[in-house]
């Protein structure tokens, strides 16, 4: 269990509010206006972004001034941060080990994340030759080959066309339900949403609320949800 104890996050004059929990096993999409705080609460999860108040605690356990390192989450952002002039094997070793000293475990482990997203073939491939597709499975694979508990995607798949995000994200749910992963993910496309979310998080006006059953939300959507989707 993620919990979000009435957290407050201030940058210059933009001001965040989160208080709710997230259930395990569950996968969450964190929707709203651009610039409402999406990203933002999502690097404060994992550690990138300071909190002004409240707390963050996993399993009861209080987590707010923990390294990113050291938090039970693997975050996927938007541009993938794959390093273009690394090998895809080695993107993904980054995952275990920062220096790429790995054994003969670690070297297994990338294995197998390889060949779970499609990408045995292009192991040895610089990165910067796959195209974009590709680059979202090894971006992918870094995060499966660490097992953490919480999955964090922001907008991973926003540049693809849309036969191939849904691909990512039917590879995403199998993956994450393989792993008995918590999924929570950003996007602006409700086809994402129905497609993937059991539930839901809107953020506008300053406030992350708390999770709401997906399919009820969108087919009966509160009027500032109604402004959002148009």
């Amino acid at each position: 269990m993620l919990t979000l104890d009435k957290l407050l996050i201030h940058q210059g004059g933009f001001q965040l509010r989160a208080d709710f929990q997230l259930a395990p096993g569950r996968k969450t999409a964190v929707i709203g206006p651009s610039g409402a705080g999406k990203s933002t609460l999502l690097a404060a999860l994992c550690g990138f972004v300071p909190l002004q108040g409240g707390r963050i605690l996993w399993q009861d356990q209080d987590i707010t001034d923990a390294p990113p390192a050291q938090r039970p989450m693997a975050m996927l952002f938007q541009d993938n941060n794959l390093f273009p002039h690394l090998s895809v094997s080695q993107n993904v070793g980054l995952g275990l080990r920062g220096d790429l000293r790995l054994d003969a475990k670690d070297q297994a482990a990338v294995a197998q994340a390889l060949h779970r997203v499609g990408l045995t073939d292009h192991r040895d491939a610089r990165a910067a030759t796959l195209s974009g597709g590709q680059q979202s499975r090894a971006a992918l694979a870094r995060v499966l080959v660490q097992h953490r508990p919480l999955i964090i995607l922001d907008e991973p798949f926003a540049a693809l066309g849309p036969a191939m995000r849904y691909d990512m994200l039917d590879l995403v749910a199998a993956l994450t339900q393989e792993q008995r992963a918590t999924l929570l993910m950003v996007t602006h496309a409700p086809d994402d949403v129905r497609r993937i979310a059991d539930d839901v998080v809107f953020v506008a006006d300053g406030l992350a609320q708390p999770p709401q059953p997906a399919t009820q939300l969108l087919n009966n959507p509160p009027q500032a949800l109604q402004a959002y989707l148009g």
